[in-house]
């Protein structure tokens, strides 16, 4: 039986991009359902115990975060997470410091994949992250040789980096980024998984009020390339 994966729009919705991608890129089958934010996200409760998103329903078993979905994913299908321990360990502790940390990037840099960004300000929290997330991922480039941050292969490390990724792109941060960094990032947009979720984002036509907030806070919209 395939899981059944809930998620949220793709435009905006980084945690739900995370587990999607993973299975996407590792052709681990699943169905797709998804659910747009609103001002009521109560009927979500009918999937997730925490109303929020991604939830990962597979029979009986329903698991609701991203990082848990990705342990449990990998308990059927090892290739989630690199096969060499040592490359497993960095995988597992780097992918954990991106669900838990980076605040200042996602403050300043919400997820909108459809739109091009044009920052008001770059605060010292946000250069400061910056500066870790370079660190980080040519550390898993040194370590482990590319092209991927774990090693040769696409595993959750790269997938629980997508959403930065997809910033980048957004808002010009990349030209903070060292220029492997900047080489990674044109290899992942350029993943099918990930130009499958762009191309799924550009589509949605729903809009939702806080998130385009946040981005107006951000800075100036100088592109937009979502379907009106």
């Amino acid at each position: 039986m395939a899981y059944e994966l809930h998620i949220g729009n793709k435009n905006y919705s980084s945690w739900s991009l995370r587990p999607w991608v993973l299975l996407k890129a590792l052709d681990i089958p699943f169905t797709e359902h998804q659910h747009f934010f609103k001002p009521d996200n109560s009927s979500f409760r009918d999937f997730s115990p925490t109303a929020l998103v991604p939830a990962l329903v597979d029979g009986d078993v329903t698991v609701w975060d991203s990082l848990a979905i990705a342990e449990y994913v990998a308990e059927t299908y090892p290739q989630v997470w690199p096969s060499h321990k040592p490359a497993r360990a960095w995988a597992r502790s780097a992918a954990a410091e991106m669900h838990s940390g980076f605040s200042a990037l996602r403050t300043y840099c919400s997820m909108t994949i459809g739109v091009r960004v044009k920052l008001f300000d770059t605060p010292p929290a946000l250069i400061r992250d910056l500066a870790r997330l370079d660190a980080l991922w040519t550390d898993g480039f040194t370590k482990f040789g590319g092209p991927y941050l774990a090693g040769s292969a696409f595993t959750a490390v790269d997938a629980f980096f997508a959403p930065v990724v997809f910033r980048v792109q957004t808002y010009g941060v990349g030209f903070d980024l060292s220029k492997t960094s900047r080489a990674y990032v044109d290899r992942m947009l350029e993943e099918p998984a990930m130009q499958a979720w762009y191309a799924g984002g550009l589509a949605e036509t729903e809009r939702d009020t806080p998130h385009e907030a946040e981005i107006a806070q951000a800075g100036e919209i100088i592109a937009d390339y979502r379907a009106s």
